[in-house]
């Protein structure tokens, strides 16, 4: 049975509109990544010393897909400080008559996994919430991270 981590929602705006919100990563996902986030290559994620990820773009389908694939993790609040490595992140892109479906699949993040419930969590502050935001408002809410620890209790760990 399929476990990954699955988001979807649908909006108004064009498969353009919602493939351009998904490469502004530092529109929705956090405002310090290093590096281009809108060709394919490499970016960099931290969020203090809690969490790093080195992510290689490895897909972009011009207003049908993107994919993410995790080169590297850290998360110092979990016994396996690399869960994410090795995992995909996809975006699909799909035009439903007038409207245009997003959904999102972290390949790779299943339940077995500790971080699961603060991962999934956060993904739905960020998908649902932030990236959704961008595409339907024009504004997102990047760098969460600091309400999420918060909300989770990882400061002290």
């Amino acid at each position: 049975m399929d476990q990954n981590l699955r988001l979807s929602f649908t909006v108004d705006q064009s498969p353009e509109e919602v493939f351009a919100a998904i490469l502004n990563v530092r529109g929705w996902w956090a405002e310090e990544v290093e590096g281009r986030t809108d060709t394919l290559g490499q970016f960099k994620y931290h969020y203090q010393d809690i969490h790093r990820s080195t992510i290689n773009i490895t897909e972009l389908v011009p207003n049908e897909k993107v994919v993410w694939h995790i080169v590297d993790n850290y998360f110092n609040f979990v016994e396996d400080k690399s869960e994410w490595t090795g995992t995909d992140i996809v975006f699909d892109i799909t035009k439903k008559e007038d409207k245009t479906e997003v959904r999102f699949t972290h390949v790779g993040l299943v339940p077995a996994y500790e971080c699961y419930a603060i991962c999934t969590d956060s993904w739905g502050i960020y998908i649902s919430g932030s990236l959704h935001d961008l595409i339907t408002k024009g504004k997102g809410q990047p760098n969460q991270s600091e309400q999420i620890v918060a909300r989770h209790g990882l400061e002290n760990t």
